[in-house]
């Protein structure tokens, strides 16, 4: 099979690689974000009857300028996951309810000096949790949530839900990618596969798909391209062309690293035409660029 070299996209500076990466995440504008402790994660602080101390913690922001260090005070999510807010503040969100301390504490919010404002529950089992460019949380449940797709404002109101079924869609069982744009957000979800486009007051438009397992996916005009699959096909590259109904695949490829060498374990972020990808150490993000790699003529 072929491969595409991912092409490198930021990392985080050496200074402060000493400290342990908790996540990191790629916002609407392309920067890069990394939540950094002291303390390994599994650690966290000393640990308490009902989850872990709250534990202070630096976010520090590469892709626009000169590295910038944001100090939150008060984490309670040893693991949690990172999102940046378009006013200069960040989310901090623990995937599980049930380890969440204290309880109605599932999304903390800080402001853009750093302090927790307020915090609220977006339900339990998140797969994955996006902000768009105007400031609301797109979250995708795994499958022990039959919640399907949320869209949540970032005071806690809920705007927008798919339910666990779409006409044309089936089961949404388990919100295996998703990919927040600019002016549309798409998702590929277990059991059916389908792609869904989801815009702004519309009705949502499911395309059927054939290729199982994606855990990201990328959308450069007509052309999708899906990125991993089960077992072996982890680093899988399929690109489809898009059809009324449905869409088709023109070409397979393997997604390597930059230097030709074979992706580790990694976690992704799947923004319109690009899929970041983030590999353990967790020091450096790759990008794969759909329009720019995959030209519309095949």
């Amino acid at each position: 099979m072929q491969v595409t070299p991912l092409n490198t996209y930021a990392r985080l500076p050496r200074p402060y690689r000493a400290m342990h990466p908790v996540h990191s995440t790629i916002d609407a504008e392309g920067r890069a974000h990394w939540l950094l402790s002291e303390r390994p994660p599994s650690a966290g602080n000393a640990p308490k009857s009902d989850g872990h101390e709250p534990y202070d913690a630096l976010v520090v922001t590469v892709g626009d300028g000169a590295p910038r260090e944001t100090h939150l005070s008060a984490v309670a999510h040893p693991r949690g996951l990172l999102e940046a807010l378009p006013d200069g503040g960040f989310v901090v969100a623990g995937a599980r309810t049930r380890r969440t301390a204290p309880p109605g504490g599932q999304v903390q919010v800080f402001d853009a000096l750093g302090r927790a404002s307020w915090t609220f529950d977006v339900g339990d089992a998140v797969e994955h949790l996006l902000v768009d460019a105007g400031g609301d949380l797109w979250v995708g449940h795994f499958d022990e949530n039959p919640e399907g797709i949320r869209r949540w404002n970032a005071w806690g109101e809920l705007l927008w839900e798919s339910g666990d079924t779409l006409p044309g869609a089936g089961w949404i069982m388990d919100c295996y990618a998703l990919n927040v744009g600019r002016d549309a957000v798409w998702a590929c979800p277990y059991t059916e596969f389908p792609v869904l486009e989801i815009r702004e007051g519309a009705p949502v438009r499911v395309r059927s798909n054939d290729v199982s397992g994606a855990k990201a996916l990328a959308v450069a005009g007509q052309r999708i391209v899906f990125f991993g699959g089960y077992g072996g096909d982890a680093d899988r590259l399929v690109v489809c062309a898009t059809t009324g109904s449905g869409v088709e695949p023109v070409r397979t490829t393997r997604a390597v690293r930059p230097d030709g060498g074979r992706l580790g374990r990694r976690h992704v972020v799947s923004r319109d035409e690009r899929v970041y990808v983030l590999e353990e150490p967790y020091s450096e993000w790759y990008v794969l660029d759909a329009g720019a790699t995959f030209p519309a003529a095949l």
